[in-house]
């Protein structure tokens, strides 16, 4: 009789994806991507423009439709669905790394070496982003019950002056942070990987994790400068996005190389 032998698979080692990167490497993706900007920056610019253009619409849209009480999660929707929206900047930083020609309708209609892969994950992006409102309406809902929603002139009071505003700010941004801290884990990096490499989705977005988590301290201060820039182009009433989007882009897929190519 033939015995089988019982086959263990290898189990990942924090040393595959620790790159042992320290937290100032943040801020050269940031100047890198400040620079890719610069190059051609009209391919750049139209992407910024563009969501700029896209946040006026669902600011207006929202309004109009009466439903100015989920406009914050859904302009914070603009970080979950970040990465999948900048696939173009990733691919004119490629093609400058690589030294290869920039051109407008390469970089618009970017083939990607995983075909629609990009696509799904877009997709679950978006689900998310769906979910996330779902959960602040909810929320709101828990602490205040069925009252109103006061409209923005009068929430901050309401929030910011009551025991149960404050409880609510706590939870939901607990939550928040939950959907938020999820999002970043599998886009960051698999959206770019699928981009750069032929790997399915569900691939991507487990190795785009394990690399977040393996390079936690680096990966919390990226977190941190895409977290300020965005509250920044939000005071500037998201004018500041027609340069950060672009930006944070270029920078995303030189963070992606440096943390993807083992040292």
């Amino acid at each position: 009789m033939t015995t089988i032998p019982a086959i263990v698979p290898p189990l990942p080692r924090e040393k595959t994806y620790n790159r042992n990167l320290a937290p100032r490497a943040a801020f050269a993706w940031l100047s890198a991507g400040w620079r890719d900007l610069w190059v051609k920056p009209g391919i750049s610019l139209f992407y910024g423009v563009g969501v700029f253009i896209a946040s006026l619409i669902i600011v207006i849209g929202l309004f109009r439709l009466e439903l100015d009480y989920i406009l914050f999660p859904a302009l914070s929707g603009f970080m979950v669905l970040g990465p999948a929206l900048a696939v173009g900047l990733y691919e004119k930083s490629r093609r400058l790394t690589a030294g290869e020609p920039v051109m407008f309708g390469e970089i618009l209609f970017v083939k990607s070496r995983a075909g629609a892969q990009i696509l799904f994950i877009g997709a679950i992006l978006c689900l998310l982003m769906l979910l996330w409102n779902r959960a602040a309406v909810i929320v709101y809902a828990l602490f205040f019950g069925l009252t109103p929603f006061p409209g923005l002139e009068h929430i901050a009071p309401m929030l910011f002056t009551t025991p149960l505003g404050w409880a609510m700010l706590l939870v939901g941004g607990a939550v928040g942070g939950l959907f938020a801290a999820f999002s970043f884990a599998i886009s960051v990096f698999s959206i770019p990987m699928l981009l750069n490499e032929d790997v399915d989705a569900f691939t991507a977005m487990g190795t785009s994790m394990a690399l977040v988590w393996n390079n936690i301290a680096v990966m919390l201060t990226w977190g941190a400068i895409v977290l300020t820039l965005f509250l920044l182009s939000l005071i500037s009433g998201t004018l500041g996005l027609v340069l950060v989007f672009p930006m944070v882009g270029h920078a995303t897929w030189h963070a992606y190389k440096a943390i993807r190519t083992p040292a």
